[in-house]
């Protein structure tokens, strides 16, 4: 099976944000004044990360402003073109800015192909779900903007491997904020966690769009996803269900963990074989309590409206959590059996807001 097509359209032109006229460089700042600015400039044959380890090698120099708390971070503007490389952004790079030149996410394209079961190269073993990802942070603060974020590894392509999770983004940090990204992948597409345990790592996700296939949003990360297209995949098999949207893992000391607000789920499966989500709770985190809430949200008709829900494990049936809906719309929506739809009541409602779940962090309220 040939690896499907990630970009649709490229442009030869740049947004305002970047130094008209500036020349190519390979993950560095293009003048002394951009990096005053603490711009870099990546372009097609350059590295993304290596952007990212020139910023990394400027934190905590206060000559140059990049320390903790020294107000605004840097910004990465990443030109368009398909940039096959795995990005990892630690901790220590705070505040960052990853954006797309042209605004359009479909023109800057990262992308790898790696799975859990892919061995590694030095033999040590295989990748694991979070080690398959293209794109990792754990940076607080991070903002990514106008990009797309894939992983094209085929479950068809490599009959061999088992461990099919192939992540497009691991996310943990707190103050994540993706606007109009796009996360492209099949099984564990967008890996919204948390950097501890005991962590409630806030994530905003604003006019994104999701696809995938079984559990491709998943993890137990405080995520709102504001105004989200979410699309399910048509895997060609014959087992139902084909696959679920969500698989929160929310700890049970967290009082909110996934929102879905004024979102869309569509589908390029037949009506009726996806599932709107099943618990989480890990082997390593057996107190977990997912929860999730979707309201306001339109459900297509490929998501099951008699059952929308299904267990992961029977030790952890789904009527047990923190499973919640409210006044979402759509096929997918209808309500054939109350007792499998479990509703807000306008007063819990108040408590499931993106305010109530971000605090006083309010990306929300600032638009670009």
């Amino acid at each position: 099976m040939r690896r499907r097509t990630l970009i649709t359209r490229a442009v030869g032109t740049v947004g305002a944000l970047v130094a008209a006229g500036a020349s190519p460089a390979a993950a560095a700042s293009d003048s002394d004044a951009d990096s005053r600015r603490r711009v870099l400039h990546v372009r097609p044959g350059d590295s993304v990360q290596a952007a990212v380890d020139a910023v990394e090698a400027t934190v905590g120099d206060a000559a140059d402003g990049l320390g903790h708390g020294h107000g605004a971070g840097p910004t990465i503007v990443v030109y368009p073109g398909t940039y096959r490389e795995v990005v990892h952004i630690p901790a220590g790079v705070r505040d960052l800015t990853l954006l797309g030149a042209t605004r359009d996410p479909r023109d800057a394209v990262i992308v790898y192909d790696r799975a859990n079961g892919t061995r590694k190269p030095d033999g040590s073993g295989t990748y694991g779900t979070a080690g398959s990802a293209t794109f990792t942070s754990a940076a607080p603060g991070l903002t990514v903007r106008g990009l797309t974020i894939a992983n094209d590894w085929l479950r068809a392509d490599h009959p061999e491997i088992t461990g099919t999770q192939a992540v497009a983004a691991y996310v943990t940090g707190d103050r994540s904020r993706f606007e109009r990204v796009r996360f492209l992948g099949h099984q564990d597409t967008l890996f919204a966690d948390t950097t501890a345990l005991d962590s409630f790592d806030r994530q905003y996700y604003r006019d994104c769009y999701v696809e995938g296939d079984v559990d491709f949003v998943f993890g137990r990360g405080r995520a709102v996803f504001d105004g989200c297209h979410l699309h399910t995949l048509d895997r060609d098999v014959s087992f139902r269900p084909e696959g679920m949207v969500f698989a929160p893992a929310t700890a049970r000391a967290n009082p909110y963990g996934f929102l879905a607000v004024r979102c869309r789920v569509t589908s390029g499966a037949e009506d009726g074989v996806y599932k709107i989500a099943r618990p989480w709770v890990p082997s390593y985190e057996t107190t977990a309590w997912p929860s999730l809430v979707v309201r306001e949200t339109w459900l297509g008709p490929g998501i099951d409206a008699v059952a929308p829900y299904i267990d992961m494990r029977e030790a952890y049936p789904w009527q047990t959590m923190r499973f919640r809906e409210y006044a979402n719309s759509g096929p997918g929506a209808a309500v054939p059996v109350p007792e499998n739809r479990p509703r807000l009541t306008a007063a819990e409602a108040v408590l499931h807001t993106r305010g109530t779940y971000l605090g006083d962090w309010r990306p929300y309220e600032q638009r670009y």
